[in-house]
């Protein structure tokens, strides 16, 4: 039977390498197609980034006609609210000919 040694955390079994001289060997290279595909996903993640970010400046733009509408609109509204309370306060009998237009 083989015994079986049972650790956690597991521990990795790292090897020093050393030279004669009692040097650290270099670590290997990395490989040109691993590099070249980093600097992919890199370029492929800043592209994604700025995708990003002009599709939320589209809508933020295509939002403005639209608030400006509606500010037009609840100007205008405002305005003939104003206008018709003036003019129905006036035929009241009233003293200034005008009423608050924010009291019911």
């Amino acid at each position: 039977m083989a015994s079986f040694e049972m650790r956690w955390p597991p521990r990795s079994r790292r090897v020093i390498d050393m030279t004669p001289e009692g040097e650290f060997v270099p670590p290997p290279k990395v490989p040109f197609t691993t590099r070249l595909l980093g600097i992919a996903i890199l370029v492929a993640v800043i592209a994604g980034a700025i995708a990003l970010a002009s599709l939320a400046l589209w809508i933020a733009l295509t939002l403005i006609p639209i608030a400006l509408a509606a500010a037009l609109v609840a100007y205008v509204v405002l305005r003939w609210q104003a206008w018709r309370a003036g003019h129905n306060a006036a035929g009241r009998n009233s003293v200034g000919g005008q009423r608050d237009v924010f009291r019911p």
